[in-house]
């Protein structure tokens, strides 16, 4: 029987940039899911993600890079799901869904001390977050003009911006209790997106 012909070279898989980002990205999401960032290690996710060891030091520089990229992506889903939003109670059930749906990217977005704060990915994705909740925000509370029946009760004479943070700070607040568990007797097994509207709803008339 004739020998199988050796001289062949052996088929590699093509090398895509992307892929290799994504790879990077994704292991780095399930280690911070699972353990919280600060058990990062770009070798490790080098050997989760099946790619040489110099690959995430390629794509992101460092660790304090890939975090930032991390939250860089975060703040972009974020401000896509906000958009989305008919009005501002449902923005902020569209925000409390994202922390369940991407509690990693969570985690990240909002620890400052974990990324490159002048990364124009990040600045540029935060700003657009920012900029989708005001839109939300100046539905309810428009420059001038106040709706009587669509202003949050007792809202007379607040400025657009400190309502923005009021509506921030109760999504962003219920979020992460609900994350870290905190929630678990209050809520039982209620859906969490519905206890927001109730909670929202005590704060704002209907739109």
């Amino acid at each position: 029987m004739a020998s199988a012909d050796t001289t062949k070279p052996a088929s590699r898989r093509p090398y895509h940039h992307g892929d290799l980002r994504r790879a990077v990205l994704t292991a780095a999401l399930d280690v911070i899911a699972a353990d919280g960032p600060s058990t990062l290690s770009l070798r490790d996710l080098a050997r989760r993600a099946g790619v040489s060891h110099a690959a995430p030091a390629h794509h992101f520089g460092d660790r304090t890079g890939l975090l930032t990229a991390i939250a860089a992506e975060g703040f972009g889903l974020l401000a896509t799901a906000l958009r989305e939003a008919p009005d501002l109670k449902e923005a902020g059930v569209r925000y409390v869904r994202f922390a369940r749906e991407h509690p990693a990217h969570f985690q990240v977005m909002f620890a400052p001390g974990l990324l490159r704060a002048d990364d124009l990915e990040l600045t540029t994705a935060r700003a657009l977050a920012g900029d989708a909740l005001r839109e939300a925000v100046s539905a309810v509370h428009p420059e001038s003009g106040h709706s009587e029946g669509s202003r949050p009760q007792g809202s007379h004479g607040i400025e657009p911006r400190l309502a923005g943070v009021a509506a921030w700070s109760l999504a962003h607040g219920f979020a992460t209790l609900l994350l870290g568990h905190n929630l678990d007797g209050p809520v039982g097994d209620q859906d969490p997106e519905e206890v927001f509207r109730t909670l929202a709803g005590m704060l704002f008339r209907a739109t």
